[in-house]
C-alpha cells in the first residue's frame, strides 16, 4: 500500500511540475523549408525542441526534428523580456522522395521572449546523415539562418 501511494505522488509530482513548465507553438523557416514548432523548457537553463515539417523544392516529403538545447547565456540587453543563446545537438527522422531520412543536426541560436506571450529566434541547424543509404547533403543548408516566431504559454 505504502509504495502504490508513493508511485501517486510521485507521479503527481512530476505532472505538476512538467505543465508548469513554460511551452512555445509556432513556426520556423528558412532556407531548408517550413516547419511547425514547439519548444518545451526543461529547466531554467535547457529546453527541448521539436519541429515538423518539410523541405524547399528539393524533395517531397516531410522530416521531423527534436533538439535539446542548452542556455548558456542570458544577455541583459534590454529592460523588459529576456533573451537567450542556446546550442544543442539533435536528431532528424523523414522521409523525402520516397526515401528514409535519418540524420543528426546541431542546432545554435539566439532568441528574444517579449514581455507578452511572443517569442522570435534566429538559428541555424546543419543536417548530416543519410537518405535512403546515400549521404544527405542538403543539410549544408542549415549553415543559413532560419527564423521562428512562437507563441509562449
Amino acid at each position: 500500500m505504502k509504495r502504490i501511494l508513493l508511485i501517486i505522488f510521485a507521479a503527481t509530482g512530476l505532472a505538476l511540475a512538467a505543465s508548469a513548465q513554460p511551452r512555445a507553438l509556432g513556426v520556423r523557416t528558412g532556407a531548408t523549408g517550413i516547419e511547425m514548432s514547439y519548444q518545451h523548457t526543461m529547466q531554467q537553463r535547457s529546453f527541448i525542441e521539436a519541429e515538423l515539417g518539410s523541405e524547399f523544392g528539393v524533395y517531397d516529403g516531410f522530416k521531423a526534428t527534436g533538439t535539446y538545447n542548452f542556455i548558456f547565456a542570458r544577455p541583459a540587453w534590454t529592460e523588459r523580456g529576456y533573451w537567450g543563446i542556446y546550442t544543442g545537438p539533435g536528431m532528424t527522422l523523414g522521409c523525402l522522395d520516397n526515401k528514409f531520412l535519418v540524420a543528426f543536426c546541431a542546432n545554435a541560436g539566439i532568441e528574444y521572449t517579449f514581455w507578452f506571450p511572443l517569442q522570435l529566434s534566429v538559428d541555424i541547424r546543419p543536417t548530416y546523415g543519410s537518405l535512403g543509404g546515400e549521404f544527405h547533403s542538403h543539410g549544408n543548408w542549415g549553415f543559413f539562418p532560419s527564423v521562428a516566431a512562437r507563441y509562449r504559454f
